[in-house]
């Protein structure tokens, strides 16, 4: 699988897969400014929730990589404008508490030393997010048998993580053991992650995919052609309320109605114990234009009002398991993540609760 990004040591800079010109071109970009990882993140160069931020992470070194006056406050500023380019996703928020820790554990360091700091907590973040990934992998493949069709949406693979992704992690393990699994894969409008991204990953990983419009998600359930559904995640918060792409709650509903097991992977560090339920998460809404022009020409009046909010919230009820990198959470979720993430600390082995 490919990464989203790399640290150019020599360089002392960032080279990031501009997700934006998938399928088609493989273009990677240069990131030398904090700024300039801001709009990629903001413009979705860069996008999945791990991968934001593993790619915040690295903004932060970026704002010292050169002669400042304070590093201290330098880096503090730029987790600030970090954190304002994404509302939804709380990996960000993460990776940039973290940095900020160092920054706070370190306030006589040199700009030197700071830098090699920061850049060691944003390496460690994004080295974390692999093993999880592939140990998350793991636990979804418990769930899949061989000859199983799974439906996925928006794109949870490798560039929207550090290696395996979440949702793709059990299908690209299960591959690579031998097993024959199929996807079926979302478009994803407005955006069409699904079909830019996660079809193209799973080509590269071998992995049959069949591509569907949104609208086609309740027909194909319908016909018998999905034995399983496992989606990503933004944001989880408290009671297992989970924040994903807009068009997940159509998607966790539907499979209620045709029996269809309905599982979230995300690592534990997309739970969000201070958001107690759904309703609380702040969703993010983009522009217009993403809808007016979805598909390089205009498709819609130029007066028409366009609602665009770029997730949706699936209430716990509806999900039949949350997968994580320490094991398989069953309802009720709010215990069961609770006890896991006290867990994370020890040497307590992975469990199925």
């Amino acid at each position: 699988m490919i990464p989203p990004l790399r640290w150019n040591d020599d360089a002392r800079r960032v080279e990031l897969l501009d997700q934006t010109r998938l399928p088609m071109d493989e273009v990677w970009v240069d990131i030398d400014t904090v700024e300039q990882m801001a709009e990629a993140i903001r413009s979705l160069r860069v996008r999945g929730a791990p991968a934001i931020g593993i790619a915040a992470g690295y903004g932060v070194v970026l704002s010292v990589r050169s002669e400042v006056e304070n590093p201290q406050a330098v880096a503090l500023a730029a987790c600030d404008r970090l954190s304002a380019t994404r509302p939804t996703a709380v990996n960000l928020f993460y990776a940039l508490r973290r940095m900020r820790s160092v920054v706070d554990e370190h306030p006589e360091a040199d700009r030197e030393a700071l830098f090699h700091l920061l850049l060691e907590e944003a390496q460690a973040i994004e080295r974390e997010d692999r093993a999880a990934g592939k140990q998350l992998g793991e636990h979804g493949l418990t769930l899949l048998q061989d000859g199983m069709t799974v439906m996925t949406h928006c794109h949870a693979g490798g560039v929207a993580t550090s290696g395996y992704g979440t949702a793709l992690a059990p299908l690209v393990l299960g591959t690579e053991r031998g097993l024959s699994l199929r996807a079926v894969v979302d478009e994803t409008r407005p955006l069409m992650q699904g079909s830019r991204i996660t079809a193209w990953e799973l080509q590269r990983a071998g992995i049959p995919a069949t591509l569907i419009t949104d609208s086609m998600a309740g027909h194909v359930m319908q016909q018998g052609q999905v034995d399983a559904i496992i989606v990503g995640a933004d944001r989880i918060a408290a009671n297992g309320d989970v924040a994903n792409k807009i068009g997940t709650y159509a998607l966790a509903v539907l499979a209620g109605a045709h029996q269809i097991p309905f599982y979230v992977a995300a690592p534990l560090s997309t739970v969000d114990f201070e958001t107690l339920r759904g309703e609380d998460i702040e969703i993010e809404e983009r522009d217009a234009e993403e809808v007016r022009h979805g598909f390089g020409r205009q498709t819609a009046p130029d007066d028409v009002a366009i609602y665009n909010p770029a997730f949706d919230v699936t209430p716990a009820r509806f999900i039949t398991a949350i997968i994580t990198e320490r094991g398989i959470v069953k309802p009720p979720f709010g215990p069961a993540l609770r006890t896991l993430a006290d867990e994370r600390t020890t040497s307590a082995p992975d469990a199925a609760l």
